[in-house]
This record gives structure tokens, C-alpha cells and sequence, in this order.
């Protein structure tokens, strides 16, 4: 009797891990759709408050000073035996990329269409393949050059014209995505480190205290409270920017970091959409062919293209 108790025993452990499996692939999901949906409404936020004449980096540096002020609770449920020097040099590296890669971000969707910015984020996964020839020496098989390839053909329905990337806006953008690359690393190895808390609380403070070093250095203009109707869209900002920011510490703990930034690419559909129905922005089904090709290409390159 006892010796047939071992295999249904270990059937029953395998069907828990299973179910354990099946479970964290269900929230990973959860998670990703939230990230999908906080970062596309953090930028129609964001692109609203600099449209009406807040200064790109004062809208910087107020989304993280909220941000910052949302993560004080948490700090009762850290556990700072994992703070060392390796975890605060990532720590610092992770706070300074974001504070200028959402720099970037906002000076870009000031001026430029969010049906164009968004789809520009699938570069990302260009900018990768290109740092890992130089740097690291790898070079793209097949389905990497396959996915450059549908980047750019997707790139031609969205820009219309090479001349396109030469505008400040455009510019701005590629900027931002490189620092999100980089900052997707750091962010990686502070989770590594630390947890998930730990790495939402330090991107919040950090990136607080140098968008106000940032602030200081390129601004003129002083820093005041905001109107009303302002104020209020500063702290959906901060909301939507903070669940976006919690949820990929989340999922890049679950998930290679390849495959969640591919999956993260869906926001380009959702940005397409919303400069349609918000900012009144042209060729809709045009940017949502071109949108797919790079989708597509972006996936390719992220799951196969190394």
C-alpha cells in the first residue's frame, strides 16, 4: 500500500505545480494589460499637460514627486537587509535612465502626434539588436534581420517620409526609448537584488530626485502650484504612471525581459487609437496597418532575432 502511495503523491505535487504555473501566467497577463493600458493613458495625460503649456520637464519632475509621495507607504514593507553598494549603484543608475528617459518622453509628445510616438517605441527592439553587435559582439540571424525589415516597411505607413525622423519630436523619442532599454536592465537587476517593492520605491524617489536635478539645470521657468483642472490631471498621471511602473517591476520578475517588452509593444495600437478619437490625428487605419507590421517585427526580433 505504501509504495503505491508515491506515484499518486507525485501526480498530485505535479498537478499543484501545474496549477501554481497556470496561475502566474494568468497574472503576468493581468499585468501586462495593465501596463498596456497605465503607459498609453499616462502619455494622453502627460501630452495634455504639455500641450496647454506646462514645461515638458516641470511635468517631469511633478509626476515623480507624486509618484514618490504614493510610495511612502510601502516603505514600512521593504526589507533592507538587501541594500548594499551593488544594489544602490543599480538602484541610481535605474532612477537616472527613467527620469530622462520620461523626459524625453514628454518633451516629444508636446509637439509630436501620439499616433506616430507610440509606434516609434517598437524601435526598441532595433536599438537592442544594433548595441549587441557593437558591444557585445552578437550577430542577428535570420529572423532578427526579418524583423528590422518589417520595422521599417511598417515605419513607412506610420512617417511617411525618412525626412520625418529628422523632426525634433521623432528625435526626442528614439532618445527615450534608448534610456527605457537601458533602465529595463537596472531595473532587472534591482529586482534580482531586492523585490518588486523595492523596485518600484527607489525608480519613484530616485527618479524624483533627478528630474529635479534636470529641472533645475534646463529650466527657466519656476516651478508653481498648477491650475485646478491641472492638478488634477497631474495626479492621474502620477496613478496611471505608478501602476505602469509597479506592474513591469512585476512582470520582468515573472518574464524574460525580451518577452515582456515585445508584449509590452501592444501600447502602440492603443496610442494609435487615442490620438484618433482625442487629438483628432489623420490616417487612422493607415497607422493601424503599419502599427501591425511593426508589432510584428518588434515580436520577431524580441523572441527569435538572437
Amino acid at each position: 500500500m505504501n509504495f503505491l502511495k508515491f506515484p499518486i503523491a507525485a501526480n498530485g505535487l505535479m498537478s499543484a505545480k501545474i496549477g501554481i504555473n497556470v496561475m502566474q501566467v494568468f497574472y503576468n497577463f493581468i499585468a501586462i494589460f495593465i501596463r498596456v493600458a497605465a503607459n498609453s493613458l499616462s502619455n494622453v495625460f502627460q501630452k495634455k499637460l504639455a500641450f496647454e503649456g506646462e514645461n515638458p520637464v516641470i511635468v517631469n519632475f511633478i509626476n515623480y514627486l507624486l509618484l514618490s509621495l504614493l510610495s511612502v507607504p510601502l516603505l514600512f514593507f521593504v526589507d533592507y537587509s538587501a541594500v548594499n553598494l551593488t544594489f544602490l549603484l543599480y538602484a541610481l543608475a535605474g532612477g537616472l535612465t527613467g527620469a530622462v528617459c520620461n523626459c524625453f518622453m514628454v518633451m516629444a509628445l508636446e509637439k509630436g502626434e501620439l499616433s506616430v510616438l507610440g509606434p516609434i517605441n517598437s524601435y526598441k527592439a532595433v536599438i537592442g539588436l544594433i548595441f549587441g553587435m557593437f558591444i557585445l559582439h552578437e550577430i542577428p540571424n535570420m529572423y532578427g534581420i526579418m524583423g528590422i525589415l518589417l520595422i521599417i516597411s511598417g515605419s513607412y505607413f506610420i512617417l511617411e517620409s525618412p525626412k520625418a525622423l529628422m523632426k525634433k519630436d521623432i528625435q526626442y523619442r528614439i532618445y527615450a526609448l534608448i534610456f527605457s532599454a537601458i533602465e529595463a536592465v537596472f531595473i532587472k537587476k534591482v529586482i534580482i537584488l531586492s523585490s518588486i517593492t523595492a523596485s518600484f520605491i527607489t525608480s519613484s524617489f530616485l527618479g524624483a530626485i533627478f528630474s529635479f536635478i534636470i529641472m533645475n539645470i534646463f529650466s527657466s521657468s519656476k516651478l508653481k502650484l498648477p491650475v485646478k483642472r491641472h492638478s488634477i490631471m497631474y495626479v492621474l498621471t502620477a496613478l496611471c504612471f505608478g501602476l505602469m511602473t509597479f506592474t513591469t517591476a512585476y512582470v520582468f520578475k515573472y518574464m524574460n525581459v525580451g518577452c515582456a517588452l515585445s508584449l509590452f509593444q501592444l501600447s502602440i495600437i492603443i496610442n494609435v487609437i487615442l490620438g484618433y478619437k482625442l487629438f483628432n490625428e489623420k490616417n487612422l487605419i493607415k497607422k493601424l496597418f503599419g502599427s501591425l507590421i511593426i508589432l510584428i517585427g518588434s515580436a520577431t526580433i524580441l523572441i527569435f532575432g538572437h
